[in-house]
């Protein structure tokens, strides 16, 4: 049982060596946060879920990875699986975008969005390096996994790493953790499964994520950002905001230009001079 204090970082760590794909989190997260779920749609293959949304805050996804005898690929394993949510990065794009102050940083430093500030701009869905906010539209207002922020209110683990029955999702002050997946990649390595890794981990990716993940093949595989190539939104760095700043400026002298242009009297719709009265006259 872990005693949850403010003040204190929490997250999740992922290990995808052990996760068999039972969906148990996605169930427990849809009943705790009362998600009803996308309409029921056929897909070629065991993801249901498709992607994280507003009605997916967990998604365990299928990837087949069957070895193929020709190229030789598939390293020996029919499956990668990997149960997917928001990462509550510490560089956090979509709290910097956020034009209302509906997305901010708990006590237990996790992201949350605040559904009664939100005012549905989406922004934060298009600064999301992960794909993880969905607007939902019938209440018009940005969703994302909220690390079950009510539970740890009330001294509880989240639902998801409570219901994991491999414990493939870990719950924990992150610091705790990362030493936790430190020794398992030892574990995984010494056992001769060279090609485990951590991802997110360390400040490398997005200045290290809360939810961080054991993966069994590279980033890509799982659809996650090469850490290599793992950069915020334009908008989010120093780069980007000055881009912005000069778009903005020359923006503004455009309009004011356009405006004097259309405030000054046109040859047609000028009063006559005296000097043009006289040879009128």
């Amino acid at each position: 049982m872990v005693e949850i204090k403010p003040g204190t970082a929490y997250g999740f760590f992922t290990d995808t060596s052990v996760c068999i794909g039972c969906k148990a989190c996605e169930v427990a997260c849809k009943e705790w946060n009362q998600l009803p779920g996308n309409e029921p749609t056929f897909r070629d293959g065991f993801d249901n879920t498709g992607s994280l949304d507003s009605q997916n805050w967990r998604h365990v996804q299928f990837i087949d990875n069957v070895p193929d005898e020709k190229v030789g690929t598939g390293q020996g394993k029919a499956w990668l699986m990997m149960s997917d949510v928001c990462k509550h990065c510490k560089h956090a794009s979509c709290l910097e975008v956020c034009p209302t102050g509906a997305i901010i940083r708990t006590e237990f430093d996790t992201v949350y969005i605040q559904p009664d500030v939100c005012n549905g701009c989406r922004d934060c869905i298009a600064a999301c390096p992960y794909g993880v906010i969905g607007l939902d539209e019938h209440k018009n207002v940005a969703q994302k996994c909220t690390l079950c922020y009510d539970r740890l209110q009330g001294g509880m683990e989240p639902a998801c790493a409570k219901a994991c029955p491999t414990q493939s999702i870990q719950f924990g002050p992150v610091d705790e953790l990362r030493a936790r997946a430190r020794q398992r990649l030892d574990d995984l390595h010494s056992e001769g499964i060279p090609q485990a890794s951590l991802y997110g981990a360390d400040d490398s990716v997005y200045g290290g994520l809360n939810a961080f993940f054991l993966l069994m093949d590279k980033p890509e595989a799982y659809r996650l950002p090469n850490a290599a190539n793992a950069v915020l939104p334009s908008r989010n760095n120093a780069r980007g905001y000055l881009a912005t700043a000069v778009t903005a400026v020359l923006a503004v002298l455009g309009g004011l230009v356009a405006l004097r242009r259309r405030r000054e009297p046109s040859p047609e719709t000028s009063p006559a001079t005296p000097e043009a009265k006289g040879d009128e006259e």
